[in-house]
Order: structure tokens, then C-alpha cells, then sequence
């Protein structure tokens, strides 16, 4: 799939929700640990980029607003860290083998868009969000998808396009 410059990153609400970033205004994404995913992260990923950001493990499941992507790419600190929950013993200084960029917060949606929507909407049957078996954190959207999502978050997206 050719870069959209469009993703979806996944977050457990009780972990770090959209209201925490909003509360920060920027954060530093860690934690990946799929090498798909970091893949997405490390390879695809470009300032600028715009994020639907999706709390999952949430009642419901759901995409609830924007955030864009706020740096290049770069090693994840807590790889090396043995006290993290995403310590990685393989990794090294010489071979750190995650990343992570610092996301922006950008809006909240006017009204959340659960998964159980999404799986249900015609428009977004080949989203890899509704595809069965298709659990990573980060993830390509395709722009139509993106503007669909959030006509049914009941925002517009022009203000974030370039």
C-alpha cells in the first residue's frame, strides 16, 4: 500500500486516552511492539501526517478524534529501560530494534464512531480496522476512509488537509 499520509493509531483509554493527549497537547508514542506495526511507525510515517485517533478495549471501541504525527520517527527510549513495561532485551544502543514519533492533538470528534459502526458501514468493509483478525496499533487509512470517518464523527476534516 502506498503512504497516505492518513493513520490509525489504536490506544486503551485507561492507558492513554484522546483526553490525556489533549491534556498534554503532545506526547511521545511508545510502546510499539509489532513489528508491522513498527514498520508503519518507523518506515511510512512523515511530520505532518494525520492520525484517527481509535481507543480500543473501550465500551464501546472506537475512533474519537484527530491527532497528526509531530516528529520523524525515532528510536523509543523505554526499549532499553528495564523498569518499562516495554523493556526489550534484545535491543541495544547499537541494535534498538522499536520506534516511536511524538503525536499532536488536534480535535475530538463531535460524537464517537464505534467499531461496531464501522464493521457495519459499506463504505468502510475494506478498512483494515474492520477486517477480521486485523488487530494493529498502527495502521494505514485510505483517504476516503479518513473523510468518512469523520463525516460520521461529525467534524470537517478540510482544516487538517493540506
Amino acid at each position: 500500500m502506498a503512504h497516505t499520509g492518513i493513520w490509525l493509531f489504536k490506544s486503551e483509554p485507561v492507558t492513554y486516552s484522546l483526553d490525556h493527549l489533549k491534556k498534554d497537547s503532545v506526547t511521545f508514542w511508545d510502546g510499539v511492539r509489532n513489528y508491522r506495526a513498527r514498520n508503519f511507525l518507523w518506515k511510512e510515517t512523515k511530520v505532518g501526517d494525520l492520525i484517527v485517533f481509535y481507543h480500543s478495549n473501550a465500551k464501546p471501541s472506537a475512533a474519537c478524534g484527530l491527532a497528526k504525527v509531530a516528529s520523524e520517527p525515532k528510536p523509543d527510549p523505554t526499549q532499553l529501560d528495564p523498569q518499562s513495561d516495554y523493556f526489550d532485551p534484545k535491543s541495544s544502543p547499537e541494535n534498538r530494534r522499536w520506534y516511536s514519533v511524538d503525536v499532536q492533538y488536534l480535535c475530538h470528534f463531535k460524537r464517537v464512531v464505534p467499531l461496531a459502526e464501522m464493521k457495519q458501514d459499506s463504505l468502510l468493509k475494506d478498512m483494515m480496522l474492520t477486517q477480521k483478525g486485523d488487530r494493529l496499533s498502527i495502521q494505514p487509512l485510505e483517504k476516503q476512509h479518513f473523510l468518512h470517518i469523520c463525516s460520521l464523527g461529525e467534524i470537517d476534516p478540510a482544516p487538517f488537509l493540506s
